[in-house]
C-alpha cells in the first residue's frame, strides 16, 4: 500500500529531506570513517534480518549479493576522510544491492560541502545527453555532450553516478538521473569532468568547465530538469472536452488527499462528461510512489468499480504476498494501521491489523513469512498485481471480461498516460491499473522499475546520518516481474517537459485517430 523510497542526486536529496539528528556530525576523518563503517555494518545487519530477500526461495542470490554489497561500501568506507566520502561509501552499499526498496538513504546536511555544478543542468533524452540549462557563457541549452575528457556519457554516468546512486539497467533512471553525473556531490572517489564537447547546431564546442557552489537558480533548473513545471493535484481542462488529472504524488499531505478524493469525486459524479470528453490525460510527472489507493480510485471512478476489480483480479490470481516475520517489520505494519486509521481508511487499517497480528504469530512460531489465507485477494494483491499492457491483448478482446452486466457504461475515450522517468513502486501501480484498457497510451520517458520487495520502512542509524530502507513483504508470482518497466507507446524528447508540449504531442496523435 505504501511503498515510496526516493533515490538518486539532486532529487533524492530534496526529496528524502530530514533534518540533522541531535547527535553531533563527526569533525575528524577517524570519525567520518568509523561512523560510515559502523552505519554500513548496521544497515547490512538489519537488512539481513528483515529484508524478505534473506529467506526468499526465488531469490537465492540475495544473502551474497547482500555480503558483496557490504564488501564493497566497507572498501570505499576504510578510505573516508570527510562527509562527501561517508555518503559516497554509504550510497555504494546501497547502489549494489540493486533494489529501489532497499538499503540506506544518506540525510541532507550529512555532507557539509557545498554542491557544485560547472554553470549548467544536464539531461538525458532518448540516448544523448543533452544542457538543459546554463549560465551566461556556458555551453548553449540544447546542446548534445559528446564526450568529457575522452569519455562518452554513458561511460562518464555509469562510472560518476550510477557507481554510487540509481539503477543504470532501468532506462527510466537515465532520463530522470543521469544529468546529476554533472554535479558534484563530494564524492572524492571519482574524477570530475575537465572540458567536454558538445555539438549544437551541427557545429562541435570545446568548453573547459569551471565547477562552482550550486546556485540557486541551478537547483531550479535541476528539478525542472527530468519533470517540467509540476501541476497541483486535481482535475483541469486546457481546452474543451480534455481533461487533465494531474497526480504528482501518492504520497500525499492532508489538502492532498483532499484534491484527490475531491477528483474522483468529480467523475463518479459527473461521468457522462468524461464519458464525451475527447480524451482525459493523466499527469504522473513528479511521482515518486506512495499509496496505490489513490491511482485505484480514481481507476474504478474512470472505468468502473466492478470492471476494475474483475480484471484486476484476473490478472492477480496467481499471486500471493508472504509478509517477514520480524519484530521490528511487525510493529511497522501495526502503525501503518493506526495511520491508516487518521486517514479514515477504516478497512484498511483493519485488514493491516490482521496482517499484524498474523506476523507476531509466524514470528512465535519461528516462521520467517507470513501468508495471509486468502492473499491473493487481499488488500495489498488487489492494489498492485496486474499485468503488462502487451501480454493483455487477447484477454481484453474478451468483450465478457471487460463488459458485464450491471456494469457501469464503459469508458472508451483516449487516456494519455504521461510518465516520468523515475516512476516506481506506486507510480507503477497506477500504471499497472490505467494499461489495463486498451484505451490507454503511454508517453514521456520509459518508467523505473520494482524488485518484488515492497511496503517500506525506514529506521534511523546510530549515527543519525543516515537511515535503513526495509521492505516488509515480496509479492510470490506477481505478473509484473522484477526489473520490469513501462516503454511508452510516444516517447517525448523534449527538453523542456511542459504541459504545453504534451499537449502538442496529444493533439498530434488525436488529429491521426
Amino acid at each position: 500500500m505504501f511503498n515510496f523510497i526516493c533515490r538518486a542526486g539532486i532529487a533524492g536529496m530534496m526529496l528524502a529531506g530530514g533534518a540533522m539528528a541531535a547527535t553531533s556530525a563527526p569533525q575528524t576523518a577517524d570519525q567520518w570513517r568509523q561512523a560510515a563503517i559502523a552505519d554500513i555494518e548496521t544497515a547490512y545487519r538489519i537488512t539481513l534480518d528483515n529484508h524478505p530477500g534473506t529467506h526468499d526461495p526465488a531469490n537465492p542470490a540475495f544473502a551474497s549479493n547482500l555480503a558483496k554489497a557490504r564488501a564493497e561500501g566497507l572498501a570505499l568506507a576504510a578510505k573516508v576522510a570527510d562527509g562527501g566520502g561517508y555518503q559516497a561509501a554509504l550510497k555504494r552499499f546501497s547502489t549494489q544491492i540493486h533494489d529501489g526498496h532497499a538499503g540506506v538513504s544518506v540525510l541532507s546536511g550529512a555532507s557539509k560541502k557545498d554542491l557544485l555544478w560547472p554553470g549548467f543542468v544536464a539531461v538525458w533524452r532518448g540516448d544523448s545527453m543533452l544542457v538543459y540549462a546554463s549560465e551566461a557563457g556556458g555551453p548553449p541549452a540544447g546542446a548534445r555532450i559528446d564526450d568529457c575528457d575522452g569519455r562518452n556519457m554513458t561511460e562518464l554516468a555509469e562510472t560518476n553516478f550510477f557507481a554510487f546512486d540509481g539503477l543504470s539497467e532501468e532506462r527510466g533512471n537515465w532520463w530522470a538521473y543521469a544529468g546529476d553525473t554533472f554535479i558534484d556531490f563530494g564524492n572524492p572517489f571519482v574524477a570530475r569532468p575537465v572540458q567536454c564537447r558538445f555539438t549544437f547546431n551541427g557545429k562541435q564546442i570545446a568548453h573547459t568547465l569551471n565547477w562552482r557552489p550550486l546556485s540557486e537558480q541551478g537547483t531550479k533548473w535541476s528539478e525542472a530538469s527530468f519533470n517540467g513545471p509540476l501541476l497541483p493535484v486535481g482535475l483541469s481542462e486546457p481546452r474543451a472536452k480534455l481533461y487533465w488529472a494531474a497526480m504528482p504524488t501518492f504520497h500525499p499531505d492532508e489538502a492532498q488527499r483532499a484534491a484527490y478524493r475531491a477528483m474522483t469525486a468529480e467523475i463518479q459524479e459527473h461521468r457522462q462528461r468524461y464519458l464525451d470528453a475527447d480524451a482525459i490525460v493523466i499527469d504522473l510527472r513528479g511521482n515518486h510512489g506512495g499509496s496505490s489507493l489513490w491511482s485505484r480510485d480514481f481507476s474504478r471512478a474512470l472505468w468502473g468499480e466492478s470492471r476494475v476489480n474483475r480484471l484486476r483480479k484476473m490478472y492477480s490470481a496467481q499471486q500471493q504476498i508472504w509478509w517477514r516475520a520480524s519484530a521490528d517489520n511487525s510493529a511497522y505494519v501495526r502503525r501503518m494501521a493506526a495511520t491508516l486509521r487518521d486517514e479514515k481508511q477504516e478497512a484498511f487499517a483493519a485488514e493491516m491489523d490482521r496482517v499484524a497480528d498474523g506476523m507476531k504469530e509466524s514470528l512465535q512460531r519461528g516462521e520467517k513469512f507470513y501468508v495471509p489465507p486468502t492473499s491473493a485477494a487481499n488488500i495489498g494483491a488487489d492494489d498492485r498485481a496486474l499485468n503488462l499492457a502487451d501480454d493483455r491483448a487477447l484477454n481484453l478482446a474478451d468483450d465478457r471480461a471487460l463488459n458485464l452486466a450491471g456494469d457501469l457504461p464503459p469508458f472508451t475515450k483516449p487516456v494519455y498516460v504521461v510518465v516520468p522517468g523515475q516512476c516506481a513502486s506506486a507510480c507503477l501501480d497506477a500504471l499497472d491499473y490505467f494499461t489495463l484498457f486498451p484505451n490507454t497510451k503511454l508517453i514521456g520517458a520509459p518508467s523505473s522499475a520494482d524488485s518484488t520487495y515492497m511496503e517500506v520502512r525506514s529506521q534511523k542509524l546510530d549515527s543519525g546520518l543516515a537511515k535503513v530502507i526495509i521492505p516488509n513483504k515480496v509479492y510470490v508470482g506477481r505478473p509484473r516481474a522484477a526489473g520490469q518497466f513501462y516503454s511508452p507507446a510516444i516517447y517525448v524528447p523534449d527538453l523542456d517537459w511542459t504541459q504545453q508540449a504534451f499537449l502538442k504531442v496529444i493533439e498530434a496523435d488525436l488529429a491521426k485517430r
